[in-house]
């Protein structure tokens, strides 16, 4: 599979989607799968045929820093 950036997410076949438990059940939720490459690719739960973002285990790695050392804290209002 050669999954880039804005692959349409349905065509993603073999990979499970996973939402966080602290999504809502009206469906305002981010999904991740691990791909086979173990890149790491992401959808709007709401346009599951939508595109996918894809992203390197080290980008994956940053963010995740990133978000537990608040560096995104100024994004919630």
């Amino acid at each position: 599979m050669n999954a880039v950036n804005g692959i349409p997410a349905g065509q993603l076949d073999g990979v499970t989607w996973q939402k966080s438990r602290r999504s809502n059940p009206s469906g305002n939720c981010v999904e991740a799968a691990l791909l086979p490459s173990g890149e790491v690719a992401f959808r709007n739960s709401r346009d599951p045929e939508g595109p996918a973002l894809i992203y390197t285990p080290a980008e994956i790695e940053a963010f995740l820093g990133g978000v537990r050392d608040g560096d995104f804290d100024n994004l919630l209002a």
